[in-house]
């Protein structure tokens, strides 16, 4: 049950003890207090989540506490009465930040609209609260997984980052977990009150990526009917994270540019420019050097986004991390699914903790998810493995038997046979955009 917590402060008795009973009747609990030492005294012991305030207090106008509260406590209501009620002072309330101003005298009703009024505000405000808690703790440095050195000084660096609102450069294979810590750079940035916008740069064309980021004007084309509102300007005040930004087309990326020098844009059909307070966060599995070399990003983007570079290692690079992901993947899935799985066999693990992950923490994630819908009883077994990856007779390429795009050509070819040569399905499961997909096939003469 929510609770109804009123604490009235008035060095009237009479008034006091009359108020104290009707909310009493309508099922608030009431705490009284005739001055404001005694009320910061409950403050102090009780969860209070509106307060009735007397204009003239002992010492003190109630209208100077009203700051004082809200310090104390932001989430707190405050209802003002006063004996003889001034529009100036009525004003200057509000403007402290009262929910309302009452004429003592006024009819009981009144009083007990504006508190209820009042408490439902307190409460949605604590459920917001207690929300927005619950998404920061999920998207914090704290939950990103991973004991290894390589992880604990990639998550250092990330708080860096955090802590101040620069552009950041995430870097890595696919899978490594990018997402993850563009999320965490948010929540725990001063922007995360605001909106986390992502957008895959490779899942779009380019014609509907600009739309999408941008916006347009009702006009701007045919089929434009109304306006739209880009992505950028959802994430105003918030953050963008641009994920696969190495496959966005060069056209697009000087449009980028001017967002990071000017704060601002013209969309589509409108000949003025839209005013942004946006952080950037960017992040490819691409070497945009190379890509700068064949003419396909440009240098000056490049020197813009890369203001703080943050390499996410690979699974390969922190494999005393794989136990981990498996025990929580087990976990995470087995619920989802009703299953009791509570044991992994160890030899589950020793298979896992020699294959290269191509696909990384992405790859390890599906990998699990099948073993368990595979799983009939409580213990997870090396039979439910894909043989065709944990089959000790086979030789799994490494680095140092092969380059890496011939682990990653095979990782493809294979994923391709257990989707029948779905791309879509491929990609997905892979987790790039159908756009690289079609990429890699032709780079790997791949039919």
């Amino acid at each position: 049950m929510i609770n109804r917590n009123v604490l009235i402060v008035d060095d009237e008795k009479e008034l006091r003890n009359l108020l104290s009973r009707v909310l009493t009747l309508d099922e608030y609990k009431v705490f009284e207090a005739s001055d404001w030492e005694e009320g910061l005294k409950i403050l102090n012991q009780e969860e209070i989540h509106v307060v009735v305030l007397d204009v003239k207090l002992p010492g003190i106008s109630g209208i100077d506490l009203i700051p004082k509260i809200k310090e104390y406590d932001h989430l707190i209501e405050i209802i003002v009465l006063t004996a003889y009620g001034t529009i100036e002072d009525g004003v200057t309330a509000i403007k402290r930040g009262a929910f309302d101003y009452i004429t003592k005298g006024d009819e009981d009703n009144k009083i007990l609209t504006a508190v209820e009024r009042a408490m439902e505000k307190a409460n949605m405000s604590q459920r917001i609260e207690h929300l927005e808690k619950r998404v920061g703790e999920k998207y914090s440095f704290d939950n990103i997984i991973g004991k290894s050195l390589k992880i604990s000084e990639t998550k250092n660096l990330a708080k860096r980052a955090a802590e101040t609102d620069v552009t950041v450069l995430l870097t890595g294979e696919t899978g490594v977990g990018k997402e993850i810590f563009a999320q965490a750079i948010h929540y725990e940035s001063s922007r995360n009150k605001n909106s986390f916008v992502p957008i895959n740069c490779s899942a779009i064309s380019k014609e509907l990526l600009e739309s999408e980021m941008f916006g347009y004007k009702a006009g701007a084309f045919t089929g434009a009917v109304k306006n739209k509102k880009g992505l950028f300007e959802e994430a105003n005040e918030g953050t963008i994270f641009l994920d696969e930004i190495g496959e966005m087309d060069i056209s697009l990326q000087s449009k980028i540019l001017r967002v990071l020098e000017t704060n601002s844009f013209i969309k589509s059909g409108d000949t003025k420019p839209t005013v942004v307070n946006v952080r950037v966060i960017a992040a490819t599995n691409k070497n945009l050097n190379a890509e700068i070399e064949k003419g396909k990003f440009r240098p000056d983007l490049f020197y813009r986004i890369n203001t703080m570079k943050i390499e996410l290692p690979s699974l390969k690079e922190r494999r005393e991390d794989i136990p981990l992901f498996i025990e929580y993947f087990v976990r995470q899935y087995s619920k989802h699914m009703n299953k009791n799985i509570g044991k992994i066999d160890e030899e589950c693990i020793r298979k896992m903790m020699r294959y290269d992950f191509p696909g990384n923490i992405r790859e390890l994630r599906n990998i699990i998810e099948r073993a368990v819908i595979l799983t009939d009883g409580n213990v997870l077994l090396p039979s439910v493995l894909p043989k065709d990856l944990f089959n000790d007779n086979i030789i799994i390429p490494t680095q140092m038997t092969a380059k890496l795009d011939e682990v990653e050509k095979i990782h493809i070819l294979k994923i391709l046979d257990e989707t029948d040569g779905n791309k879509t399905k491929t990609a997905e499961i892979l987790g790039i955009g159908l756009t690289t997909l079609y990429r890699k096939l032709k780079e790997y003469n791949i039919e």
